[in-house]
């Protein structure tokens, strides 16, 4: 595939465009200044050689497991799902923390609030902005080619730019 621009990208079936789209009115409501203020809050934290990217049904619209449409089950029901690509994003991370260690990490949320916790306060002011829950993981560059190819699950960039894509 021929790549014009970031954009274009086509990931599991969605453009980073359509996913982009999906985002900005589910979470926000369309609301592109309550996006700017989520992203400048991540940027704050995060390391600008850590790419953040967006997975799940906040970018696609409907839940990987059943096919429901992203808040089936009422407003602010559907979470969020933020990972953090790269080696300074595994830091982060306590050494249970990780499904495969060092390299993928298990997502920072309500059933997991110890496995970063010099994270839990980003996650709480997202999560705060956003009226639902934010959950953060951390992974290897390599991690997300493999989601997306042998996985068929889409995501798309917030913020940087992930080494494999």
């Amino acid at each position: 595939m021929t790549e014009k621009n970031e954009e274009e990208r086509v990931r599991a079936g969605l453009s980073e465009s359509e996913m982009q789209a999906n985002f900005l009115r589910l979470v926000f409501a369309g609301d592109e200044a309550r996006l700017i203020t989520f992203r400048t809050e991540i940027q704050h934290v995060i390391p600008a050689e850590v790419a953040v990217v967006v997975r799940g049904s906040s970018a696609t619209g409907v839940r990987w497991e059943d096919g429901a449409p992203f808040d089936a089950d009422g407003p602010g029901t559907s979470d969020i799902d933020l990972t953090l690509v790269g080696a300074e994003a595994i830091k982060w991370f306590t050494p249970e923390g990780f499904y495969i260690a060092e390299m993928h990490s298990k997502p920072l949320s309500d059933e997991r609030p110890d496995v970063a916790p010099s994270l839990v306060p980003l996650r709480n002011q997202l999560s705060a902005m956003t009226g639902r829950p934010v959950n953060i993981q951390a992974t290897r560059d390599w991690i997300m080619f493999v989601r997306e190819y042998l996985m068929g699950q889409p995501w798309f960039t917030l913020i940087g730019k992930v080494a494999s894509s």
